[in-house]
């Protein structure tokens, strides 16, 4: 078994390698989004914001909730919200790890946090943006092929799994929640008439199913055309698809019962998969998605708490 400090530098290198690149997909939603939707339709650009939890800070530095503020914000700031903040802790980890994981794997993690930070300026601007994006996105897969290839299957790679599936769990029903009516301003005195809104609403729910890679995979496995309910179902409740909430839950179980003393984050987990399988999301997409996707993310922030003191914490 890894030292305690060990594992969760492991595991918190993978989460804030997963956080990356979903934060990358979820600035690439809205970055595509504006090529997509009618010139002259606004976006709700705080809900960026909002959905990282950092509205305070951000609130503390801007007056203005604009595309270029938030961008900067999220993309370069010294801040503990940026993508620049999490590539540099991810590559502490990835250097204070380097005997137990694969040298290729720091190198990629250095390289990246370099290319961003001489770049991440000229990425605030839209033309610069999607190859900074699309950068980021294509190291960090290529980091965990690079893993899943050439890591030993013991306790270091089970915490390296850890770290990823709660990661990806909790940022895919972030990006779910980008789905909701927030982000058209520009269309909520319409919302009485739901014909007007539908075509954007299909436009956004696209968007968000290719962030995730999924489009492909959601038309073979939904013969429905693109709309909110199937695709929140998909991405939230598909057991299949690597990205979705479930999937990434049902790792975290396989993985969970290979290493010992499990039993406080094993219990968590299977409350948070009996949340997930009884949601009725049809009814949950009338009222509005916001409040379920926030029990459910604490629900993710306490399968993280039991892990941290299993594991991480012995001492407390």
């Amino acid at each position: 078994m890894l030292l305690s400090r060990v594992a969760e530098r492991v595991y918190w290198q993978a989460r804030y390698l997963e956080r990356v690149e979903n934060s990358a997909r979820l600035l690439s939603v809205f970055s595509n989004l504006l090529l997509d939707l009618p010139k002259g339709t606004k976006l709700g650009w705080r809900t960026l914001v909002q959905i990282t939890g950092s509205e305070d800070s951000f609130d503390a530095r801007y007056k203005q909730d604009s595309e270029r503020n938030v961008i900067r914000f999220l993309l370069v700031e010294n801040n503990g919200f940026s993508l620049l903040n999490m590539l540099a802790a991810a590559r502490e980890n990835a250097r204070t790890t380097r005997e137990i994981m694969p040298m290729e794997a720091f190198e990629l993690v250095n390289d990246l946090y370099f290319y961003v930070r001489e770049n991440a300026a000229g990425g605030v601007g839209r033309g610069p943006r999607h190859k900074l994006l699309d950068e980021m996105i294509a190291t960090c897969q290529q980091l965990w092929g690079l893993l899943a290839g050439t890591m030993s299957r013991d306790s270091a790679y089970a915490f390296v799994r850890l770290g990823r599936g709660l990661e990806r769990a909790d940022m895919t029903t972030r990006i779910v929640d980008v789905g909701s009516y927030n982000l058209l301003p520009s269309l909520r005195e319409k919302e009485s008439i739901p014909e007007s809104i539908e075509p954007y609403a299909n436009i956004l729910w696209m968007n968000i199913l290719r962030s995730q890679s999924a489009y492909q995979m959601y038309r073979q496995h939904v013969r429905n055309r693109v709309n909110a309910v199937d695709v929140v179902k998909f991405l939230i409740q598909s057991e299949e698809f690597p990205r979705a909430t479930a999937h990434n839950l049902t790792t975290l179980v396989k993985v969970l019962e290979a290493l010992p003393n499990n039993g406080k984050a094993l219990r968590q987990v299977h409350k948070t998969r009996r949340m997930l399988k009884s949601a009725d999301f049809e009814a949950l997409l009338d009222t509005g998605l916001l409040q379920y996707v926030d029990d459910l993310q604490v629900e993710l922030a306490a399968v993280n708490d039991k892990i941290a003191q299993t594991w991480f914490l012995p001492n407390r």
